[in-house]
């Protein structure tokens, strides 16, 4: 292991940089450096070599070029052990560096901004430093790369221990080959997300932004990313999503399975992923799967709402202008599977609900805040998972819908289809709904779109009466929610997330007093299942969309 001799330190996060390089000089460490991080070590009178002085070329292009140089990468690149490196660098004059400290510019905070214009994304795009990080890193057996201050002690504590270890130096090398990464995933995302996705994204909307050789870059970016295909399709050819790992979990969804939680860290819109967990003990895999299919059904909501989710269906949802009368209703249509649930709610929980939660056993509550009374008697359960959302109003989905199969990935829009009007569907049959079943129906279909297929939801206009999921067959879907249902299910209306493809499913409708019916249409059947309805004396409506899920 070679002695550490030379550090070239540039730094966009400086936490604990200082005090690593103080070190380093007591050790007899030259320091080149650049720019901000040259001026906080001297402030701190560390002595500090300049980049430029060490190259003898100065730093150019609005500091655009400040590190690419042979001097520099072949400092680095040089091969110690290898005569033919050692006499090319003694020829034109490369001293060795030994050990590159780089973290990049913070393009991941700047493009986070509101206020940040296109311009200054693309100037926090970091060239030099991820050339220096691969190329460190590509040569660890005689170079230490160090991504993360986090690392800062155990590189000091190796070399008093005789120098660093080739194991760690081989993990450092790795980690910066992540970071790099990572690094260069977020810019192609932001890139997509400018131009190939066709998003209004936030850095367009500003008027001043300065024209970039006569053109600004709003009007360049569409037709850059049509060179890439983009007219012809939404899904790019490459598409790359940055993640990094926000926690290892107890295990994935079984005991025999690993299981860690990654994070897209450019997301804006209110999540699972982007929640504050004030209290509990830590989610689970299931617990994430869960809240997360919560959550995105409390969405779907503007009045106040309350939903219970087991095993990643809905077990109990309802409305009320009172959130504690949402919740009883919400968990007396099936207590027995709401025990141990995943509750979300798109209102603040006030003490009065916290005092019902808490009064059985639940596993997550996801909400936009908790009042301060409902926090001290959450306490009381301090098992129980709080996650404080924040404004359901913030942020917008941007990414795609992604399921993963052996060997590759499915991708797709998220289903964001919506019936803004339901008076405006086509009524199939002789009777139309009344005012109350349209309630019912428009209540029925926000909650048929995130039940597994196949999915049949019996309601009342505030409240669901009974669920029938994931079954092969619709008509066994069914008699399912009729079965499951707590509530008497004569007069209540249904919904069906995709068409019934016979008239059985209606007959069984009939059966359990069911009065209308919204479902997608467009089987082979529709005339046969419509003559059903009509039979029945039910009114049918087609939305004309579908809302699998699976």
């Amino acid at each position: 292991m070679s002695r550490i001799q030379r550090a070239l330190i540039s730094v966009s996060d400086k936490t604990g940089i200082v005090q690593f390089a103080r070190k380093l000089r007591k050790r007899g460490v030259e320091i080149l450096s650049t720019g901000g991080t040259a001026k906080a070590l001297r402030d701190a009178k560390i002595k500090v070599t300049d980049v430029s002085e060490f190259t003898g070329f100065p730093e150019m292009l609005g500091g655009r070029v400040k590190t690419l140089h042979p001097k520099v990468h072949g400092g680095i690149l040089g091969i110690r052990a290898d005569k033919a490196h050692i006499a090319q660098m003694k020829e034109h004059g490369i001293e060795p560096i030994d050990m590159v400290v780089v973290n990049l510019y913070p393009f991941e905070a700047t493009i986070k901004k509101p206020d940040t214009k296109f311009e200054d994304a693309i100037e926090n795009i970091d060239i030099g430093g991820p050339a220096m990080v691969r190329s460190a890193a590509k040569n660890f057996n005689d170079v230490v790369v160090i991504v993360d201050p986090a690392d800062y002690d155990a590189v000091i504590k190796g070399m008093d221990e005789g120098g660093v270890s080739p194991a760690t130096r081989f993990m450092l090398s790795a980690k910066a080959y992540a970071h790099t990464a990572r690094y260069d995933t977020m810019i192609s995302s932001f890139f997509i997300a400018a131009g190939a996705l066709k998003t209004d994204y936030p850095l367009f909307h500003k008027k001043d932004l300065k024209p970039a050789r006569g053109r600004a870059y709003p009007e360049m970016v569409p037709e850059m990313f049509a060179k890439l295909g983009a007219e012809e399709s939404k899904f790019p050819l490459f598409y790359d999503l940055p993640l990094i790992k926000a926690q290892d979990l107890r295990y994935g969804e079984n005991p025999h399975q690993k299981g860690a939680f990654y994070r897209e860290p450019l997301l804006t819109e209110p999540s699972v992923a982007t929640a504050c967990r004030i209290q509990g003990k830590e989610m689970s895999f299931n617990n994430f799967l869960d809240a997360n299919s919560a959550l995105a059904l409390a969405r779907e909501f503007e009045e106040p709402v309350a939903v219970i989710v087991k095993h990643n269906n809905p077990c109990g949802v309802a409305t009320d202008e009172n959130l504690w009368e949402a919740y009883v209703k919400a968990r007396e249509i099936d207590p027995v599977s709401a025990f141990g649930g995943v509750l979300a709610f798109n209102r603040k929980v006030d003490a009065e609900t916290a005092r019902e939660i808490t009064s059985t056993f639940v596993e997550v509550v996801i909400a936009p805040g908790f009042d301060k009374d409902a926090l001290k008697l959450f306490k009381k359960k301090e098992a129980i998972r709080l996650l404080d959302i924040g404004s359901f109003e913030t942020g917008s989905r941007r990414s795609f819908d992604m399921k993963r199969v052996v060997g590759g990935m499915i991708v797709q829009d998220w289903d964001l289809g919506r019936i803004e009007d339901i008076k405006k569907l086509r009524v199939v049959t002789k009777r139309k709904p009344t005012e109350d079943e349209y309630k019912g129906l428009a209540f029925a279909w926000k909650v048929a779109k995130h039940v597994k297929s196949n999915a049949i939801v019996y309601s009342y206009g505030s409240h669901v009466v009974g669920i029938g999921a994931g079954q092969m067959s619709r008509v066994d879907s069914t008699r399912l929610g009729a079965m499951k249902a707590q509530f008497p299910t004569k007069g209540a209306v249904l919904a069906s997330d995709a068409f019934f493809p016979f008239r059985d499913g209606v007959d069984e409708c009939a059966k359990h007093g069911v009065t209308a019916i919204i479902e997608p249409g467009g089987s082979v059947k529709d005339n046969e299942v419509i003559k059903a309805a009509n039979e029945h004396g039910i009114a049918m409506v087609f939305t004309g969309m579908r809302h699998f899920r699976h």
